[in-house]
């Protein structure tokens, strides 16, 4: 007996609801919604019930399926990269992993899956094996710029920028005009400091396909680290096209301010966008906007709240809820491009934020009092292995605590960690020789943390929030930076002019730290000496 037929409309909203659900890390009550289709052979309803074997751990019968369908459409995306990239934003990649090398084994001349493969092996970490793959999927499949372009971010998240470059040019005389190729060109260029070139691939990029918000906003990334600020901040605004940025109206985006502009009377809404960091490093702009007569409304996440209600300039703070009254809004991230034109560019001079006077007092028993030079330490960022960039990012500017061993063995100085999240469970297999004070049972907002912090001589840190409150607060910091660094940090500069206290030892290699160790070492030692 044939299963009843579904509409049309009821068939869209099957599928619509089972994909939601997937979305959302459940596997078996889709395929109990999916059941009725798949015994049609519905080709879209087989695929999602693909995607629920894979996530059940069935990863043999989920390869079958969609590799069936790859063979029996060509032309079109392979199913295993959509696969991919719901596995990915649910930090399940080893369970795509499995699918895509069982589909490699009933559809080996199928390069797509190699192609997926690959790509989840660079985002895992596995770069030996991702160039492999991709390797495989170029070679047979010499026209696939998608692999060519993968293949690259293989080499570039290895560290091997000049052979990541070496494999967009080559292949780039064959499409002239990939978009995609063009743009990755571009992006290497920067990574490695050849900023005039970078900006001669975008221009190519942008000409082809102007509207690309990506391409803007990489484009945008690459200006800032340049230093041409007033181009790069309005080309910055492109984020706005993409996923996951504002949703408040854009006819109520606060405009970039003139010379003498009033603000009198205006309620502002400031809004927290992406990382803790670019919140701490852009409240600079509060005092500024108060001191034109603005009515400013912090609207920000729970760490950061009690240390935006002790800043000047401040007039309400706000955690969740609902969307308040404003006649402006402008994300945190978007007020450097406010104040271009005027003439506080940086906003407020540093110290822009204070630590809580009491939780100082409270919280500098907790800090070694024996004549020694208290050294803040932080080696690892916040991991987000949900999101693809920043999983990639996190990888390239964390460490192992491990890596900080030379730091054990300098005379004069305490080490105290103020590392939060998993990095922190390292804490508890340290270094041979390093001893390493831990107060963080003790932090829960970076209010606390600020406090702390200025009981403490210097920070040494990666790339996370803790160095725009180290330097906020106007306290020295030794910024521990990767090679490709973050266009704040600009390029060729042991310096910044956002933080005046800070010193940047970037890696003369990518990926390669030991360096970095050297020089931190040396400099730690140097203010020891000093100290006594």
């Amino acid at each position: 007996m044939r299963p009843p037929s579904t509409t049309p409309g009821t068939e869209l909203t099957t599928l619509r609801h089972a994909m939601q659900a997937i979305q959302a890390g459940q596997f078996s009550q889709p395929r109990a919604l999916l059941a009725p289709l798949v015994a049609q052979q519905n080709e879209q309803a087989l695929i999602l019930h693909a995607f629920c074997l894979c996530g059940e751990g069935d990863s043999d019968a989920a390869a079958r399926i969609l590799a069936t369908i790859g063979l029996r459409n060509p032309n079109s995306q392979h199913p295993l990269q959509d696969l991919s990239e719901i596995m990915a934003a649910l930090d399940q990649r080893p369970a795509a992993i499995a699918v895509c090398r069982a589909a490699i084994r009933l559809a080996p001349a199928d390069t797509r899956i190699h192609t997926a493969l690959g790509d989840l092996l660079v985002q895992t970490g596995q770069f030996e094996a991702a160039i492999t793959t991709l390797t495989e999927a170029t070679t047979t499949h010499p026209q696939d710029m998608l692999a060519h372009n993968l293949l690259s971010m293989a080499y570039t998240e290895s560290g091997a920028l000049d052979t990541a470059l070496q494999c967009l040019t080559a292949c780039l005389p064959h499409t002239p005009n990939d978009v995609p190729t063009l743009a990755n060109i571009a992006s290497v260029l920067a990574a490695q400091g050849h900023m005039e070139q970078s900006f001669g691939y975008f221009a190519q990029a942008l000409a082809l396909r102007p509207q690309d918000a990506r391409i803007r906003v990489n484009h945008s990334v690459a200006l800032l680290k340049a230093g041409q600020y007033a181009q790069g901040w309005r080309e910055h605004e492109w984020r706005f096209q993409l996923p996951g940025h504002t949703s408040l109206p854009m006819e109520r985006l606060l405009p970039t301010l003139g010379p003498d502009t009033d603000l009198n009377g205006q309620r502002i809404l400031i809004t927290h966008e992406e990382g803790l960091g670019d919140t701490l490093m852009f409240m600079r702009y509060v005092r500024p906007l108060a001191e034109r007569g603005a009515i400013t409304h912090l609207w920000v996440p729970e760490a950061l709240a009690d240390l935006c209600r002790n800043m000047a300039g401040v007039h309400t703070v706000q955690v969740g809820g609902t969307t308040p009254d404003y006649d402006w809004h402008c994300p945190f991230i978007s007020l450097p491009r406010v104040f271009a034109a005027t003439s506080q560019p940086w906003g407020a001079p540093v110290p822009y934020i204070r630590a809580n006077s009491h939780k100082v007092a409270v919280l500098a028993p907790l800090l070694p009092m024996n004549g020694k030079l208290n050294v803040g330490l932080v080696w690892g960022g916040a991991p987000r292995p949900t999101s693809h960039f920043a999983h990639m990012i996190d990888r390239r500017r964390s460490m192992s605590l491990h890596t900080l061993a030379p730091l054990g063995a300098i005379p004069g100085i305490n080490l105290i960690s103020l590392q939060k999240g998993p990095y922190a469970e390292q804490i508890m297999d340290p270094p041979e020789g390093m001893a390493l004070y831990d107060p963080t049972d003790n932090l829960h907002t970076l209010d606390d943390t600020a406090a702390l912090i200025m009981g403490l001589d210097v920070v040494v840190t990666v790339d996370t929030s803790v160095v725009h409150l180290a330097g906020a607060l106007g306290k020295p910091v030794l910024l521990m930076d990767r090679y490709d660094n973050c266009w704040r940090w600009l390029h060729g500069r042991e310096d910044t002019p956002w933080y005046p206290t800070l010193r940047i030892i970037r890696q003369t290699t990518p990926r390669q730290w030991d360096n970095v160790m050297i020089r931190v070492a040396q400099a730690l030692a140097d203010m020891a000496a000093q100290r006594r």
